[in-house]
């Protein structure tokens, strides 16, 4: 095993979803029971593998699924590679391949003190209503329609050696879309097939509305508001559901939201939303959830049972081998001693 895969803590949380996902790759299947040279605590393992399986890189016997496999080869937090991935079957990867480049980079608008209302108005005409994400997007395909110029930059408060970074990392990932022979496809201006694929990496850090402009996280119920520097602060109006890329802890700020569809939050993150029906009663829904779990455990027996069969052959060629082994050391040291079974024949008299 390569040390990139034991440098797993001390490291963010994204990076250790990332790190996980390599030991499973690398054929860690217990990465609870990894012998670590710093042993991390057990909560964290726990997090990460969870967030895998909620992405899909994962099933749920904790094997990787053929997203999972190709999530490997990027360099990048797993929900990044999950929207990328998922791009290329919406058919807007050109589009976020630029975002998911501009996420890796640090914030590429700055803000002098002496002339900040003149910044923050050179930012607002970047603004892409209800998505910080295609702002990004509206930033880099500006500054490529004006030739990557760095004159450019200058004049709009944009920092020229973050959007050259972000250049390069985009190339970076184009070579490994070419390596896995995905096409570059695009969505031209069709930008809410671009808000779904934002929503297939992110449903996991989707917030609703829960008063005059605070929101709380849908999954574990934790506050988040809109940073005054958002697209989506001076919107005349507040969103009901948005995603968001991070949230700044110390001060519960949702870092690049974009708002989505609450349909689309239960289209491809069914584990944590559901869409009520209303010709199911109740008993109903409990029913059908209970089946999901009994197969669940049905699948994870049907695997302790493989496993169990797959050491018991395991045992029974080791014991084979070290019989045939034997053998031959007995066989090879009484060759050793002179020993021999050839008689000579007994002398005829003429």
């Amino acid at each position: 095993m390569g040390m990139d895969a034991l440098q797993v803590f001390p490291v963010s949380r994204a990076a250790a979803d990332h790190h996980a996902v390599r030991l499973v790759e690398q054929g860690q299947a217990h990465v609870i029971d990894f012998d670590f040279m710093d042993p991390p605590p057990q909560e964290n393992i726990l997090n990460s593998m969870y967030q895998l399986r909620v992405l899909g890189a994962l099933n749920n016997v904790g094997a990787l699924t053929d997203i999972g496999w190709k999530t490997v080869e990027f360099p990048l937090d797993p929900p990044l590679a999950k929207m990328l991935l998922m791009d290329e079957r919406l058919e807007c990867l050109d589009e976020v391949l630029t975002i998911i480049s501009m996420l890796s980079v640090p914030s590429v608008f700055f803000r002098p003190k002496d002339r900040a209302e003149e910044s923050d108005t050179a930012r607002e005409k970047f603004f892409v209503p209800e998505s910080d994400h295609l702002t990004l997007l509206n930033v880099y395909q500006q500054w490529k329609s004006n030739q990557y110029r760095g004159d450019w930059c200058n004049d709009h408060f944009l920092h020229v050696k973050g959007l050259k970074k972000a250049r390069e990392v985009r190339s970076q990932l184009l070579d490994i879309l070419k390596t896995l022979k995905i096409l570059l496809t695009s969505c031209g201006y069709d930008w809410d097939i671009i808000r779904k694929a934002i929503r297939s990496a992110y449903f996991h850090n989707a917030a609703r509305l829960k008063g005059d402009g605070e929101y709380v996280n849908c999954r574990n119920g934790m506050p988040c508001h809109l940073h005054p520097s958002s697209a989506l602060y001076g919107l005349g109006y507040t969103p009901e559901y948005v995603v968001y890329h991070e949230l700044i802890l110390t001060t519960e700020y949702m870092q690049c939201v974009s708002a989505v569809e609450p349909l689309w939050l239960a289209e491809l993150g069914p584990i944590f939303f559901s869409v009520k029906e209303s010709d199911m009663t109740l008993s109903e829904h409990k029913k059908k959830q209970k089946e999901d779990k009994s197969a669940m455990e049905e699948e994870m027996e049907n695997l302790r049972k493989e496993q169990a069969e797959t050491e018991r052959k395991q045992a029974e060629g080791t014991k084979e081998e070290n019989k045939a082994a034997a053998a031959a050391a007995s066989f090879n040291a009484g060759l050793r001693q002179g020993s021999s079974t050839y008689r000579r024949p007994k002398k005829f008299g003429l």
